[in-house]
């Protein structure tokens, strides 16, 4: 695979909150600026072996392909990945790690793309430009969502 790219962002939320709104496919148009829409080919909730379709605009292009889910652990790892043979092979990780009572560092992972190095070297920039302005609208989405109230102390 010729990409891999990794960027990291600290939300002032909980690794659950973070991770039920980051992992819900129907919001990523919200916080992906390149996704267009999103189709489930298979019944919510997301889950190993749920497949997704996505449209996306990138460098130019309409992409459109589907992410299998090939590992979930609540709150903390998903793995999406397009199927074998796909014309954009792709992996999605997404990693969520509680930073103290109220933070969280999140962890987007993309690898795969064009083998050839110039189009990948120029594919991982872009992805990392991407990356770093969705995450940064994914943390101003949940850091000015209304937060629950805290619970009282018995």
């Amino acid at each position: 695979m010729g990409v891999d790219v990794t960027t990291k962002i600290v939300i002032a939320r909980r690794p659950e909150v973070v991770a039920a709104y980051a992992a819900d496919p129907d919001k990523a148009p919200q916080w992906y600026r390149n996704i267009t829409s999103v189709t489930w080919r298979t019944p919510p909730p997301l889950a190993v072996g749920s497949q997704v379709d996505f449209v996306a605009r990138f460098l130019g292009r309409t992409l459109a392909y589907t992410y299998g889910v090939v590992e979930n652990v609540p709150h903390t790892r998903l793995v999406m990945r397009t199927a074998p043979g796909s014309s954009f092979p792709m992996e999605t990780t997404y990693t969520w790690r509680a930073l103290g009572d109220d933070r969280t560092e999140m962890s987007l992972r993309n690898r795969g793309g064009p083998s050839g190095r110039l189009v990948a070297r120029v594919m991982a920039a872009a992805m990392r430009r991407a990356n770093r302005s969705d995450l940064a609208r994914l943390r101003r989405i949940l850091e000015t969502r209304e937060k629950p109230p805290e619970r009282a102390s018995p």
